[in-house]
């Protein structure tokens, strides 16, 4: 199975930031992927705004959402992404969507807010309670994460405890002093513990880094962007599951009870 992730700068205008997609999942279908990840909160952003994303919220049925529906069902291609979902007055949900054949087959409402490194994401966006589902593409199951759930290895080991074989990363990961550090280390970290491949698709421009990268079981990058507009491909192997699986059976050897969500 290939894979795609889809790397660009969100703008201030959604309807330009949705034409952006469908331009990447064209791409994406058009170079023989069955997967595309794209980055997180992508219906608006603005440098001198970072209220934006919330304020830009738009419910599923919006005009973002059916313009990527629209393209979707053009072909078989399963698209990954997160926006932001109306829930109170002036709030919102993170919630990362599954596209696949015209329709939105799972959805999933972040669960760890950035509440980190000076900004406090739970300002204005409300917490999902529900750990996300698997999917499943071609016979191999994905498990679904969002951004700064990346730093908790519980919700990556709960997935692969689960049956995950790839673990599926929209994110938006601000700069800032040892960031791009934290984010390269921590996604090997989670394919090692886990023995999954990593699909990282992350936002760029002057906030955020970028850097999507594609991460092997053992933790070998095989593909991977700097800080600019990208799509990235690679091929996800069950062989090569199944051997670090064997290797290095970190999933049968631990000594520690399943985690589970508080």
């Amino acid at each position: 199975m290939y894979v795609a992730v889809g790397q660009f700068a969100v703008s201030a205008d959604w309807q330009n930031n949705a034409e952006t997609c469908v331009s990447l999942m064209s791409q994406a279908h058009q170079q023989g992927a069955s997967l595309l990840v794209l980055p997180e909160a992508l219906l608006a952003r603005d440098d001198n705004d970072p209220d934006l994303s919330v304020k830009s919220a738009q419910l599923l049925d919006g005009g973002f959402l059916t313009r990527l529906l629209e393209e979707s069902a053009c072909n078989n291609l399963t698209t990954v992404l997160t926006v932001h979902v109306p829930s109170t007055a002036g709030r919102a949900i993170n919630t990362l969507v599954v596209l696949r054949a015209g329709n939105i087959v799972e959805q999933y409402a972040k669960l760890h807010l950035y509440d980190a490194f000076s900004i406090q994401e739970s300002r204005l966006v409300d917490a999902g309670t529900i750990v996300p589902p698997l999917i499943e593409i071609d016979g191999i199951h994905l498990g679904l994460m969002t951004c700064y759930d990346l730093r908790f290895p519980e919700m990556a080991l709960n997935l692969a405890l689960a049956g995950a074989e790839v673990l599926v990363l929209p994110a938006a990961w601000v700069r800032g002093p040892l960031k791009e550090h934290h984010w390269a280390t921590l996604l090997a970290a989670r394919a090692l513990d886990t023995t999954c491949y990593m699909v990282a698709a992350g936002e760029c421009g002057n906030k955020n880094i970028g850097q999507s990268r594609i991460i092997d079981p053992m933790g070998v990058t095989v593909a991977a962007a700097a800080e600019a507009p990208a799509l990235l491909i690679a091929e996800i192997s069950p062989a090569r599951i199944a051997l670090a699986r064997q290797q290095l059976p970190v999933l049968r050897n631990r000594r520690f009870a399943p985690p589970q969500l508080l």
